[in-house]
């Protein structure tokens, strides 16, 4: 049987689990490659009209970054216990490296292989 995931009050407690669960730099590049895949897919669909393009965006998304959690990680995904904290810091996490500022937040949470 699998562990549930844990449980947290607030976002502010939830912030540094996601940080350690996205511990290696192998797994956050995998969610960075998805999430820019996402918000690029998005752009085309709305730039060309193609709406059947909708469904592909999760794919592409979470496709990337469950790889990394299965492949390199080796845990669970936040998503499964907690979708929308996770889906926000996943957009969080991505803009704080592409600002520079990813580094301090992880190494606050406690991860030590940024």
């Amino acid at each position: 049987m699998s562990t549930p995931p844990p449980t947290f009050a607030r976002y502010a407690e939830f912030w540094p689990h996601y940080l350690r669960q996205h511990a290696r730099p192998g797994t956050r590049y995998l969610h960075f490659i998805g999430t820019f895949g996402v918000v690029g897919g998005a752009l085309v669909t709305i730039v060309t009209g193609n709406w059947w393009l909708l469904p592909a965006l999760p794919v592409i998304g979470y496709g990337f970054a469950w790889t990394g959690h299965i492949a390199i990680e080796g845990n669970r995904p936040a998503t499964f216990g907690h979708p929308v904290w996770s889906l926000y810091s996943d957009f969080r996490m991505v803009l704080l490296w592409c600002c520079g500022k990813l580094q301090r937040h992880l190494q606050k949470a406690g991860v030590t292989d940024a």
